[in-house]
């Protein structure tokens, strides 16, 4: 093996490891001293399935609703590939975001290069406005939040009374440590990002083909559709997350309120670049319901519980689209036969 080869390999094992050596570090501190045969119990007779089945829906329909909106705003570049192609793609890219945070977005640029002749770049392109989007819709969803449940948060700074000694305590806090390194991790993934898109914005006509992907909503002919796939896509994500709290006793009191509050620090929790979140979210997730007066063990066994099976539904959906995908082009191209004959 060639020096550059060792060295190929050693980066992507490196970039395969740090994720995963962060997002369990993070996991091993939040569960210290977790009673983890509870988990067990729990699974055997205290979940009600079938609220958990209808959850797993709306995770299903998301991705849908995001093939489909992609395919929607590649029509004005002159790209039209399948739709059912767009959703595979969306959840092969799902899955290979376990492997390599962040590696599906190229993913599925390239499983429609392949499959449908789309243009890498302009693909990219609308990937990146899709990911602008998104990071408005989490702020709004943020911000009214905030404006929602004031109330909540000054309550729970006036009942444990918060004063000037909690902000004095919070640099000793190894919630704050933890946190502080989320954020140095998000920081991180941006300029590896920046980075990469430096060397692709190398080869020719690559970076004004991202261009015109970052445009091409300005000349949709269904802008509307395009809002309300966004709107759906969003929507589908809170009730994929909020109807498990019907699953536990010991959550189903809580009310849509407390899932807008959880459900946001979830969904910044999973920027932090580790498999679907892992440790990042469990920690947020934990936060906030203690804050709600559930109970520091029974926070503990929904994150395990919920993020198992919500990550698990993420690697059924890749398995299923990557048989997919050569399946239905290699039942296209013997109808093509068949009629040519």
């Amino acid at each position: 093996m060639e020096r550059t080869d060792i060295k190929k390999l050693f980066n992507k094992s490196f970039q395969i490891a740090l994720p995963l050596l962060f997002g369990a570090s993070i996991l091993i501190w939040t569960y210290r001293d977790f009673d983890f045969s509870r988990v067990g119990s729990v699974l055997r007779g205290r979940v009600d399935y079938g609220w958990m089945l209808f959850s797993l829906f709306f995770g299903v329909l998301s991705h849908l609703l995001r093939g489909w909106r992609w395919k929607l705003a590649l029509a004005p570049l002159g790209e039209h590939p399948k739709g059912s192609d767009c959703v595979y793609a969306i959840l092969v890219s799902y899955a290979a975001n376990l492997v390599l945070p962040r590696v599906g977005e190229v993913s599925r640029c390239g499983i429609l290069a392949k499959y449908d002749g789309v243009s890498f770049s302009k693909s990219l392109g609308t990937v990146v406005t899709e990911r602008m989007i998104d990071t408005l819709c989490i702020l709004l969803i943020t911000l009214a939040t905030l404006f929602l449940q004031s109330g909540v948060f000054a309550d729970f700074f006036r009942v444990t009374g918060t004063d000037k000694a909690f902000f004095m305590q919070l640099f000793t806090s190894a919630n704050f440590y933890i946190t502080t390194i989320c954020i140095l991790a998000v920081l991180v993934l941006l300029v590896w990002l920046v980075f990469n898109l430096s060397v692709f914005s190398r080869v020719k006509g690559l970076l004004q083909g991202i261009w015109q992907g970052c445009i091409s909503l300005r000349n949709m002919d269904s802008p509307w559709m395009y809002l309300f796939y966004t709107i759906g896509i969003w929507t589908c994500y809170f009730f994929h997350f909020y109807l498990t709290f019907y699953c536990f006793s010991f959550t189903e009191h809580l009310g849509w309120l407390a899932g807008m509050v959880m459900f946001v620090a979830g969904s910044i929790a999973v920027v932090v670049p580790t498999p679907n979140g892992a440790g990042p979210w469990h920690f947020a997730v934990i936060t906030m319901m203690v804050m709600y007066g559930i109970g520091k063990e029974e926070a503990g066994i929904f994150a395990l519980i919920v993020h198992g099976i919500q990550t698990f539904l993420l690697i059924l959906l890749g398995i299923y689209g990557m048989a997919a995908l050569p399946l239905s082009h290699k039942r296209l191209s013997v109808g093509q036969k068949t009629e040519k004959q």
